[in-house]
């Protein structure tokens, strides 16, 4: 017999962004407690509004399964006495797991015999176990936490109503004063209590009280409804899905209406119209066929279609002073110099460790300058990049900027623009903070690429040189985002500059200027691991294989562009059957070559042919192989690795490496020393796994 599970926790109104974390950790927590507790159970559904996280599980076994046990006790020889009774050995061993001595017997495994006993435990009705399930939802945790009242429980939002379920039956708990029930809240304004009088009843009946609370449903509605507009007014409306996703978690009963506002405020630039739309109003704009911004927007009501042109005014006045302060803003930066912008950020502080905005500008043009000469940018490249560089964060003194943080660079793109400045400088500026988020964009213009690299080079350095470095889910600079922005623009432009460059080009204008606050080795090593583990995340992002990403990672991590390609090379090597000889040849040689002392070959030390045709078809391999390498043709340098194993079998098959004769010895281990070295350039094949 089975009935539905089903726990709904109503809240004050939560913040859309802690809403489906909040939802997904309850319904984790509560498959977890039935696996723990060997209950069984079926589909899993939950349902989350702003006022309300819940879920609903079908199929639940009314029973604990039982637990049948054959348990295995000491030896024989320690359990039973010469009269054949039990010992206090076997006797504590029965007390221990709560069986008597008539429970115990002996059977024999691997010819001794041993002490067994079997348990049984009859499984407990599973709503005698539900009542734990409180303890399950004050245990809950979220990014922010409150506390109400005179209790002691930090939740998301105060706690205003419980609906817990066993089928019809409520499971009794209570929490802050607030005992389970069957009574939800419909919606704040439109609806009423209802009664659930089973889970089966629980999305219609909300339904009925102007509550959607499946965000899927809400999605849809949403959906279709700025689909009618756009049929009937001839509107385009660009849809982002992170504001559809807040919107959708605003709102429980969801209905599109429009507004307008004068066509003057589009002599705004249009990122600022769009900006004050999304982020002040959680509005969608809305443009023509040609992708031109119409004095429009979108908006979603928490409610019905009743008194909407009352709600558009609203919103319009709204909408109508916010815009009105953008232009002015936008009015009086045009007034600001660049040069005045610049002196202000000598009084900004970027960190207290590291100095001002101005400190950290000058900091970026040195490492930009060093970063574009490895590039081999050409003078007219360098030329522009010094400028971008000097000029990139002008427009954090902007009043835009202030207003809306969302458009630095943007802002600072459009002014440097109206400045008379250069098109690549002004195009740069706004490069530079690319990519800002997973999925961004990433710089077009050469100049812009390496002012990217070399102003978060400097964050995540300056920052692990004071000892900031993020650790678990701790990154307030993000640190890691800007680490995996320094490694997808180094992919992408194809920069053939190691990390060793970089950091070290970083840590120097940082010592120069006394801001090592670490010893430099120290910085370097964590740098080092730091940005292995975002060259592991790109490689498993490209489906390259886990024990691929350690071997190419292993030989050396240092040259992005190369280790790419490496793991490339060797995800098509692995598919084929004969690349696992290939790898075991090459490992032989490992092994014996850590024994050795030198690399250097004598080959006058040389007695058997083996020897000899090894040594001629090393030396030729390596001649090739190395320019292939340095060609970072990977491939056949692969190819080229690979035919020194028939070499390789041969020395082993006819030579004893580890003789008497310690010249002859040490000179052997040289030879493979030497081969490993070669080798293992590309890859540290004992890394590779097969099946």
């Amino acid at each position: 017999m089975s009935r539905t599970l089903f726990l709904e926790i109503g809240t004050e109104e939560m913040p859309a962004r802690f809403v489906v974390g909040a939802c997904e950790q309850l319904k984790e927590k509560v498959e977890k407690w039935l696996g723990a507790n060997r209950i069984s159970y079926g589909e899993v559904v939950s349902y989350e509004t702003p006022r309300r996280f819940a879920v609903m599980v079908k199929d639940v076994n009314e029973q604990q399964e039982d637990i049948n046990e054959e348990l295995r006790g000491p030896a024989k020889k320690i359990a039973v006495d010469e009269n054949g009774e039990w010992t206090k050995a076997a006797l504590g061993f029965a007390r221990g797991k709560g069986l008597t001595p008539e429970d115990l017997y002996l059977q024999e495994v691997g010819g001794v015999e041993y002490v067994f006993a079997r348990k049984h435990q009859a499984g407990q009705p599973t709503a005698d176990l539900l009542p734990q399930l409180q303890e399950l939802i004050t245990g809950l945790s979220f990014p922010k936490n409150m506390r109400w009242g005179a209790y002691d429980l930090r939740f998301v939002r105060p706690i205003r109503w419980l609906v817990a379920l066993f089928g019809t039956d409520v499971i009794p708990m209570e929490i802050t004063g607030i005992k389970a029930g069957k009574e939800t809240q419909g919606h704040r304004f439109l609806g009423r209590p209802v009664q659930i009088e089973k889970p089966e009843d629980y999305v219609s009946a909300l339904a009925e009280q102007y509550v959607l609370v499946d965000p899927a449903e809400r999605k849809q509605r949403i959906l279709a409804q700025i689909k009618d507009l756009e049929t009937e007014k001839g509107w385009t409306v660009p849809i982002d899905e992170g504001l559809l996703d807040e919107v959708i978690h605003l709102v429980e009963y969801p209905t599109v209406l429009y507004g307008s506002f004068e066509e003057e405020y589009l002599e705004i630039p249009q990122e600022v119209l769009v900006t004050s739309m999304r982020e002040h109003q959680r509005y969608f704009p809305v443009q023509n066929d040609n992708g031109d911004l119409l004095p429009h927007f979108i908006t979603v009501r928490n409610g019905d279609e009743r008194d909407l042109a009352t709600v558009a005014r609203g919103n319009e006045k709204v909408l109508r002073a916010r815009l009105s302060d953008a232009r002015f803003f936008y009015q009086e930066d045009q007034k600001l110099k660049i040069e005045d912008a610049l002196a202000r950020l000598e009084n900004v502080v970027f960190h207290e460790e590291l100095g001002t905005i101005g400190d950290k500008i000058r900091r970026i043009q040195e490492v930009a300058t060093a970063i574009g000469g490895a590039a081999k940018l050409s003078a007219a490249e360098t030329e522009k990049l010094q400028r971008a560089a000097a000029i990139s964060k002008f427009d954090l003194v902007t009043q835009m900027v202030y207003e809306f943080p969302e458009l630095q660079g943007i802002m600072g793109e459009r002014y440097a623009r109206l400045a008379g400045e250069d098109e690549t400088v002004a195009r740069a500026i706004f490069e530079h903070y690319l990519p800002r988020f997973a999925g961004d964009r990433l710089p077009e213009t050469n100049e812009g690429a390496v002012l990217s690299i070399a102003d978060k080079l400097d964050t995540v350095v300056g920052c692990f040189a004071i000892g900031i470095i993020p650790t678990g889910s701790q990154d307030p600079y993000a640190l890691r985002r800007q680490a995996a922005g320094i490694v997808q623009i180094l992919l992408d432009k194809q920069l053939p500059i190691s990390l060793d460059v970089l950091f070290e080009t970083a840590l120097s204008i940082l010592d120069g200027k006394s801001l090592l606050k670490r010893d430099k080795e120290e910085i370097k090593k964590d740098l080092y691991e730091f940005f292995a583990l975002r060259l592991k995340n790109l490689l498993q992002e490209q489906q390259v294989r886990y024990d691929v990403i350690d071997a190419v990672l292993s030989a050396d991590a240092t040259r992005v562009t190369e280790i790419v390609a490496r793991a490339q090379v060797l995800m098509s090597a692995v598919a084929h059957e004969n690349f696992k000889g290939i790898v075991e040849s090459f490992n032989r040689v490992n092994n014996l070559a850590q024994k050795a002392t030198s690399k250097e070959v004598d080959t006058s030390l040389f007695e058997t042919q083996a020897e000899r045709d090894l040594w001629t078809a090393f030396t030729a391999a390596k001649q090739e192989g190395q320019e292939l390498l340095e060609r970072q043709d990977f491939a056949r340098a692969l190819d080229r690795m690979a035919d020194l194993k028939l070499s390789i079998d041969a020395f082993f098959d006819n030579v004893m490496v580890m003789v008497e004769n310690e010249k002859v010895k040490a000179n052997r281990l040289a030879l493979l020393a030497s081969i490993a070295a070669f080798v293992f350039q590309l890859a540290d094949f004992s890394k590779i796994v097969f099946a």
